[in-house]
């Protein structure tokens, strides 16, 4: 079940979910759904499909994981890991409004998770050894997110690239 929308951008909106299951059990996730207005749009569709392949092989603690790709009304979503707490650009205006500065190990706490996930990336290989030779190309700090337990991730792969996009 659809929650509440969490984010939005000029090409597809986030929203929490949770799943139910057997004897109370609860999951919460994220969905990621393409904008209607994009739907038709083989491209983007392409892009959004590829996002999905490209970063569910990606298993770190500091990547968000996809859990699934699927379609439901002629409309593509990911399913992918619910991280709860706040992405980096908004800690950095909150911390602009307040006139306040992240105190130094914490920047070094945060650049060094999210270079771990960004590198992991960077170096992964497929199922025969193969690199895959993925760039990000979209690192920025809506990006990086930080859980309130100080774990921190990179996510959105929607613009990577791999060396072969995968099938």
């Amino acid at each position: 079940a659809l929650l509440e929308k969490i984010g939005a951008g000029g090409m597809a909106e986030i929203y929490r979910a949770k799943t139910f299951g057997a004897a109370g059990f609860e999951k919460e996730f994220a969905v990621k759904m393409i904008l209607p207005a994009l739907a038709d749009d083989k491209e983007f569709v392409g892009m959004f499909i590829n996002e999905a392949k490209i970063a569910v092989s990606l298993y770190h603690a500091n990547i968000v994981q996809v859990f699934d790709l699927g379609e439901m009304d002629a409309q593509y979503y990911i399913a992918m890991e619910f991280v709860h707490g706040k992405d980096l650009l908004d800690v950095l205006a909150r911390c602009a409004q307040l006139d306040l500065k992240i105190p130094f190990n914490i920047v070094l706490h945060i650049a060094m998770e999210f270079l771990k996930g960004l590198d992991f990336a960077h170096r992964a290989k497929n199922s025969y050894g193969e690199d895959l030779n993925i760039i990000h190309r979209d690192v920025s700090p809506s990006n990086v997110l930080m859980s309130y337990s100080g774990d921190v991730k990179i996510g959105d792969f929607g613009v990577a690239k791999a060396a072969v996009q995968r099938n």
